[in-house]
């Protein structure tokens, strides 16, 4: 059985953290999907097909990695996709909580499907896409905390 991760966020943008719990994560899966969610409720600063084009370029010449959009609950993406894990990154204290309560509602609704965690490297650990957002708003240097593809 192929051993398929789906890795789920909005990645608005996605953040050298972002690629570096992928990176990690390459030699534990056979495919790794980065799945960018749909939220209704969310106001994105860039567009769907962006987000997709810039993940599409960084992991271009990884053909474990896949980039797909979803609308709906992550584990029933999970299923559609016979991805197995659910991969998340954790920077922090506050992000364990949350994403411990999120891993057991999603095992309740499906327990062949586990969540596993990565720890974020410490470089990289103080950067989140609602930061990057911020300085990229303010006319910051954003380049320190994304990839080279991720220009605006």
């Amino acid at each position: 059985m192929k051993k398929i991760a789906v890795f789920p966020g909005s990645f608005d943008p996605i953040t050298l953290g972002h690629v570096s719990i992928i990176k990690r994560a390459m030699p534990l899966f056979d495919e790794i999907i980065v799945a960018i969610g749909l939220n209704a409720d969310k106001n994105y600063m860039f567009g769907m097909e962006q987000r997709v084009k810039w993940i599409k370029e960084i992991f271009k010449n990884d053909s474990k990695i896949s980039v797909q959009s979803y609308k709906g609950l992550t584990i029933d993406f999970c299923k559609e996709n016979k991805a197995n894990y659910i991969l998340r990154g954790l920077r922090t204290a506050s992000d364990f909580e949350f994403e411990r309560a999120i891993g057991q509602v999603n095992r309740s609704l499906d327990p062949n499907i586990e969540t596993l965690f990565l720890l974020t490297e410490s470089e990289h650990s103080h950067i989140s896409s609602s930061i990057v957002r911020d300085v990229i708003r303010h006319k910051g240097n954003y380049s320190i905390l994304v990839p080279k593809e991720v220009s605006v």
